[in-house]
């Protein structure tokens, strides 16, 4: 796809380089990804919430290699803005997409409890069963799911806010998937 910036792109010395080669070096940057830690600030005293990338990451990964998409790369950048969006929600206490947002988008919100980054990947996972990857159909919520698994996206960011009752979850997706008439793997 012409014109897409961001880590969908393979730069002229990014395309002469082997498979093997390009796979070695999204390794090392992966494990430099998943090393991190994103913290989320707590609301009024609260006790400070973490999560791992790794968490994420691997839930990701894991329903990508079941269809045979890449594993996606983590975006320091993709989380900031997820978290901008994921504390937007929290303050507003709504609960919807970003309108404009040139990446894809899935959200998850708990009230009264809390949910691990792979509890989050895997409600989104479980819309596999309403796809049918035969006709390219979805009867009924897949989107979440097909976001999660699409073949051409690269990178992932989340940020999940929290104020001791609700957690607002969002990840975004670079390139975004969900492509009218494309199939996602």
């Amino acid at each position: 796809m012409g014109g897409q910036r961001g880590a969908g792109r393979d730069t002229p010395k990014e395309r002469r380089r082997t498979p093997q080669q390009r796979w070695v070096g999204a390794s090392r940057a992966l494990g430099v990804a998943i090393a991190l830690l994103l913290t989320v600030a707590p609301a009024r005293g609260q006790s400070l919430p973490t999560f791992s990338t790794r968490e994420l990451l691997d839930a990701h990964n894991s329903a990508r290699a079941h269809v045979g998409s890449p594993p996606l790369m983590w975006s320091s950048a993709l989380a900031s803005h997820a978290r901008r969006w994921a504390d937007q929600l929290l303050a507003t206490h709504t609960f919807a997409q970003q309108p404009d947002d040139p990446h894809g988008e899935n959200l998850f919100i708990m009230s009264g409890g809390t949910v691990t980054p792979a509890e989050v990947v895997q409600t989104w996972v479980a819309e596999r069963g309403d796809y049918d990857p035969d006709t390219n159909v979805c009867a009924g919520v897949c989107r979440h799911y097909t976001q999660v698994v699409w073949r051409t996206t690269r990178a992932v960011g989340c940020g999940m806010a929290f104020d001791g009752n609700r957690q607002v979850w969002v990840c975004e997706y670079d390139p975004p998937g969900n492509v009218a008439g494309a199939r996602p793997y």
